[in-house]
């Protein structure tokens, strides 16, 4: 018995979602498009929010910020679900690893002692930072407006919630599991005098209305000068004198303030080629924030580089950012 196989190539009847094909013709679209554009709803509501009545439920109105195009805030990254959470997996798994040698290694007990305490009294605190940034994104996605830009800004919040937990996680190592190191942080961050600049910042960022301020606020201003202080300088500093660890346990957080650079500046660069209203708005609310943000991280400069002036060239580090973006600084 002879058999032929033969192979047949079967054409699909459409290449595509039909809003896809509206936008680009009938041909494949990459997973990230298929879950990023038009997922936005945008009609038939059924009613008015009761807390804001004179918005829809969802409502370009609710920043200052005007766009032709609400979808052309597009990730660079191109997260969608599924490649979020593999490549937050991956890092993941880095993670677990360094904590694991930190611990088989007994390298804790080869911490010097005075940056041991440093590290429990300026940077176990930013635990409350991270969680203030994540209030800040849930409420970005929350009223903000196109799936391309609130489905990051969700992302965004759950790394927030992610580097408050390796946080702690590195606050009970240091100190062999005692949760008093977690409410020394807590007190740290309450009473502190060095820390109760930005932590006024951080609650007057809670209570921003216009969504699109409240992004530069924290995810340019505030983070800007936090993170590059904490997580760049302060971490060189403890190489230098032989002390690795604070980098070993952080980073993750420096890898990863280092991506979201790259999506948040995409971000103000697309706001800002819009329209000149909304690049003199932009630089407006940067200007602001930008010298609320400097003030805040002086004692913190001061407390753990022993130079305040540290923060005004982070800052200065920060305004070139914002100039190759497209803002007046």
């Amino acid at each position: 018995m002879q058999i032929d196989i033969k192979a047949r190539e079967i054409k699909p009847v459409r290449q595509t979602y039909t809003h896809l094909k509206e936008r680009f013709g009938d041909k494949p679209m990459s997973r990230y498009q298929e879950a990023i554009y038009d997922v936005q709803a945008r009609e038939n509501f059924h009613y008015r929010p009761t807390w804001e009545p004179d918005r829809e439920l969802f409502d370009p109105a609710r920043t200052r910020i005007t766009m032709g195009d609400w979808y052309k805030f597009l990730d660079p990254r191109q997260y969608y679900y599924g490649a979020y959470c593999i490549t937050r997996g991956r890092q993941q798994d880095s993670v677990e690893q360094n904590f694991r040698f930190v611990e088989k290694r007994g390298l804790v007990a080869a911490m010097r002692d005075e940056n041991r305490a440093l590290v429990l009294t300026h940077v176990v605190p930013l635990r409350h930072y991270e969680w203030g940034a994540y209030l800040n994104n849930n409420q970005i996605c929350h009223r903000g407006y196109g799936t391309a830009l609130t489905a990051a800004a969700q992302f965004h919040a759950a790394d927030r919630l992610g580097n408050a937990q390796y946080l702690t996680r590195m606050a009970l190592l240091l100190t062999g599991n005692d949760p008093a190191a977690l409410e020394a942080g807590h007190g740290a961050w309450m009473d502190n005098d060095a820390w109760q600049p930005l932590r006024r910042l951080m609650e007057d960022s809670l209570v921003v209305e216009d969504w699109f301020e409240l992004f530069v606020a924290q995810n340019i201003a505030m983070d800007g000068l936090v993170h590059p202080l904490f997580f760049d300088r302060l971490e060189k500093k403890m190489t230098s004198q032989g002390d690795a660890l604070l980098a070993m346990l952080t980073e993750f957080t420096a890898e990863w303030f280092a991506e979201e650079k790259r999506w948040a500046d995409r971000q103000i660069q697309v706001a800002a080629a819009e329209n000149p209203e909304n690049k003199a708005l932009l630089s407006g609310w940067y200007g602001k924030w930008r010298d609320l943000a400097v003030e805040a991280a002086k004692p913190l400069a001061g407390a753990v580089l022993g130079d305040a002036g540290e923060a005004e060239a982070i800052a200065a580090d920060m305004d070139a950012r914002m100039r190759k973006a497209g803002l007046e600084v």
